[in-house]
Formats: structure tokens, C-alpha cells, sequence
């Protein structure tokens, strides 16, 4: 039977293994949603269009990089009550800003399409 201290070992791991992916993921995220906003302003040049998806990029770079931020700094605590609320805002702030770059995928489908 396993002691009462492996559970508690496992989910530190589990934490900070899931801080390990989401740091490097979302800071990848920022220069991709860079380059969509480099990219944008190129086609909104070139067609005189304007659309709000360089904007929604701008706010979706700026979760990534709160993402980013938080799990490198739920790495570097030593508390693993403040990993453990560290690591719930880096895996929020993710998500949201996944959901918040599908949004900005359809923005840019739909505005450079019609």
C-alpha cells in the first residue's frame, strides 16, 4: 500500500509537468500571434480593409505571455500552495487564450474572405 506522501509527490509532479509544457508553449503562441499580426497588416494594406482581428492577436499575445509567466514562476516558488494557485492561472490563462485564437481564426477567415 502506498504512504500518504506519494500522492502528494505524484501531484507536484503532475503541476509542475504541466508547467514545463505550458511555458514554452505559450511563449511559441506570442511570436505565432505576432506573425498573424505582422501578416494581417499586410493584407489590410494591400486590400484597404481593416478588421479587428490584429486587435483580438494584440489581447490573445498578451494572455500567452500571462501564461507564460505564471508557470515560470510556479516553477521557481517554493511553496506548493502558491505552485498550485500559480499553475491554475498559467492553465487558465492558456486556455482562454487558445479559445480567444480560434476566435481570431474565424475574424480572419470571415473579414479577408468577403
Amino acid at each position: 500500500m502506498p504512504d500518504s506522501a506519494t500522492p502528494t509527490a505524484s501531484l507536484h509532479a503532475l503541476d509542475e509537468r504541466t508547467c514545463r509544457l505550458i511555458c514554452p508553449i505559450a511563449a511559441a503562441m506570442v511570436g505565432v500571434c505576432l506573425t498573424g499580426i505582422g501578416l494581417l497588416r499586410v493584407a489590410t494594406a494591400v486590400r484597404r480593409q481593416g478588421t479587428i482581428a490584429d486587435d483580438v492577436l494584440s489581447l490573445d499575445a498578451v494572455l500567452f505571455l500571462a501564461a507564460t509567466l505564471a508557470s515560470y514562476f510556479a516553477l521557481r516558488v517554493q511553496s506548493h500552495a502558491r505552485l498550485h494557485w500559480l499553475e491554475r492561472i498559467a492553465d487558465r490563462t492558456f486556455i482562454a487564450a487558445m479559445l480567444l485564437l480560434t476566435l481570431a481564426c474565424f475574424v480572419i477567415t470571415y473579414a479577408l474572405s468577403h
